[in-house]
């Protein structure tokens, strides 16, 4: 797989995904290779679990970092007799070509988790590129499989691709931590809100903040308001001067929390213990804090792009994106809801996720891919590769 920084995954969906399939492919017997950025896993080559990790080089620049590790890997990568390269993003399988060529008897997946061309980190140069990575990801690999159906109807419509449509999946926690792990940031159960991400400018924290300055403001005499809190869980990639900003933003309002990233326990917590989970984002492929949020039984309240629609359609958890008075009035019109009705609408969340987002149910549609008959590739002893 061509596209996460590595494993074990600390931030980032695509990096979440892979962790999660990889492990969950390793327990059913496959020999899973997951080739891993050392700047991200600070870890030496070795195991994780039973999942192989390898280190190879990369230039750590904005611009450059995923690019090379990723031309870096694939070139040790032919060379290992693998039955199976699964490549993840549309800027990886930019070099998805290799192994068709070079190694004709593996066969090639790519997974297209997102138009990354619509995130505003990028200029003009990496756009143009990341455009032309929407069109091998859809011609270079035997297959192609969308995380959602509105990029399963996109590469349909702009490339005439017929992609295999299979969801992000999440595990469903059950045993959770009874420590008080978030007394550090000041938080209690049920009175704060929750935006798990990278903090980048198309997941729209700084809308979020300021819709959360303005409900304050609008509303100085009700406890709930005033007691309330909002945790925003994630870290900068390439953002510093974003990230700044944020900060700055939120310096006027004192129960504005920034935890920085995190992952375990303490994320698990974060999830569990928190009123609601908010995800004003602008542009995703599926997200995987929303479903991590639904999996533990929370309401998510989502701004309306297509693929938050795949998950939510009930008219009072959505807002319309880029809108923060839309914001605003949806947390206000949430937390005027009674406990039972709050409760019902976390029950819903769980009972979807139970039904098609769960791994039990996404890998084997995964499985099925890779089995796929391309000629001359007749049988399929898996090995992944992930970059």
């Amino acid at each position: 797989m061509i596209g996460q920084k590595g494993m074990p995954a600390k931030y980032g969906g695509v990096e979440r995904h892979v962790h999660d399939l990889s492990i969950s492919l390793a327990q059913k017997g496959y020999d899973i290779t997951v080739y891993s950025r050392k700047w991200y896993t600070q870890k030496r080559d070795g195991e994780y679990g039973d999942v192989k990790i390898l280190h190879k080089p990369t230039l750590k620049t904005k611009h450059l970092d995923a690019i090379t590790h990723t031309l870096i890997s694939t070139l040790h990568a032919i060379f290992q007799k693998y039955d199976v390269i699964h490549y993840h993003g549309v800027g990886p399988s930019l070099v998805s070509w290799i192994p068709r060529i070079f190694s004709p008897r593996t066969k090639v997946i790519t997974t297209f988790h997102s138009i990354d061309r619509y995130h505003q980190k990028w200029g003009g140069l990496a756009k143009f590129f990341l455009r032309i990575g929407e069109w091998t990801a859809c011609r270079f690999a035997h297959e192609t499989i969308t995380v959602s159906e509105s990029l399963k109807q996109y590469c349909l419509n702009e490339f005439g691709k017929e992609t295999n449509y299979i969801p992000n999946g999440v595990n469903i926690s059950k045993n959770l931590s009874l420590k008080n792990l978030l007394s550090e940031f000041g938080l209690e159960k049920n009175k704060y809100l929750v935006m798990v991400s990278r903090l980048v400018p198309h997941k729209g924290a700084h809308l979020l903040i300021e819709a959360f300055h303005n409900l304050k403001a609008h509303n100085p005499d009700d406890p709930t308001v005033q007691n309330l809190k909002l945790a925003i869980v994630g870290g900068e990639v390439y953002t510093s001067e974003y990230v700044r900003q944020l900060h700055m933003q939120a310096s006027n309002v004192n129960d504005i929390v920034f935890t920085d990233f995190q992952s375990g326990e303490i994320l698990e917590q974060l999830y569990t213990e928190a009123l609601a989970l908010v995800h004003p984002s602008l542009n995703e492929g599926l997200p995987i804090t929303v479903l991590q949020a639904m999996s533990y039984g929370k309401p998510a309240l989502l701004s309306t792009i297509p693929e938050h629609l795949e998950l939510v359609s009930d008219p009072r958890m959505l807002y319309k994106e880029n809108d923060v008075r839309q914001l605003e009035s949806c947390i206000s019109e949430f937390l005027n809801l009674n406990s039972g009705e709050k409760e019902k609408i976390g029950e819903e969340n769980l009972k979807l996720i139970e039904k098609k987002y769960t791994w039990d149910v996404v890998v084997p549609q995964i499985e099925k891919v890779y089995k796929q008959d391309i000629g001359s590739v007749k049988t399929i002893k898996l090995r992944e590769v992930a970059v």
